[in-house]
């Protein structure tokens, strides 16, 4: 009996060892399997981190382009608005100075054109006083044999003759013209007499020609006769 017990122990013994040697060898290629695909996916893990990794390089490098492209663009556009506002401020400077050139040049054309009414209007009236002061002459001239010259700077010049009886042809002369302020102005009296003034004024004042042509003739007569 105890003989057969050890057999049948033995034999649980052995079938025991068995198992477990034949559970460790698979057990150990199992082990190995794993650690065979542990290993491929670890390194099929590094390539791809390793792709990504470039990918997000290249990514940030491309931001960081993308960036500087920017502050490019925005410095550039800064620029071109600051050279914007720079040509319209001189723009509205041109404008102000060209606004009043032309506000210059309006009051210059309307100054010219009221200059240009006064010395009109002066000419006008300076023509009908001379045409009165040839009227005025006229009635003189086949009376005391007077001549009405225009000589230079606007001037007549009255020349008497018939004065002198016994020099009948003798010249008794004064020139006449208007000044600035359209008064009579009398000069070159030849011969002179001193009343010369007190007739020019009188005529200034009363515009009386024909009695000034009188009282210049009776002058003329009296330094004769004296």
């Amino acid at each position: 009996m105890v003989e057969d017990e050890l057999a049948l122990f033995d034999k649980s013994i052995n079938e025991f060892w068995n198992k477990f040697k034949s559970t460790v060898s698979d057990t150990s290629c199992q082990m190995v399997g794993l650690r065979d695909t542990y290993k491929d996916s670890i390194k099929a893990f590094a390539e791809k981190l390793a792709v990504k990794l470039k990918e997000e390089e290249r990514m940030v490098e491309m931001f960081l382009e993308y960036q500087n492209q920017i502050c490019r663009q925005n410095k550039l556009t800064q620029e071109k608005k600051e050279n914007v506002l720079k040509l319209i401020a001189e723009v509205k400077d041109k404008k102000q100075d060209l606004d009043a050139l032309t506000a210059d040049i309006q009051d210059l054309k309307e100054e010219y054109a009221r200059k240009r009414e006064t010395i009109s209007t002066a000419n006008k009236a300076k023509e009908e006083r001379l045409k009165r002061l040839q009227k005025s002459a006229d009635l003189y001239t086949g009376r005391v044999g007077l001549e009405i010259r225009k000589i230079y700077g606007d001037k007549l010049q009255f020349l008497f003759t018939n004065i002198d009886p016994k020099h009948p042809e003798s010249l008794f002369m004064f020139s006449l013209s208007l000044n600035e302020a359209r008064d009579y102005e009398v000069s070159d009296s030849a011969p002179h007499f001193e009343c010369l003034a007190e007739f020019q004024e009188n005529v200034r004042k009363t515009n009386n020609f024909l009695a000034f042509l009188a009282n210049v003739w009776k002058a003329f007569t009296a330094i004769v006769y004296n």
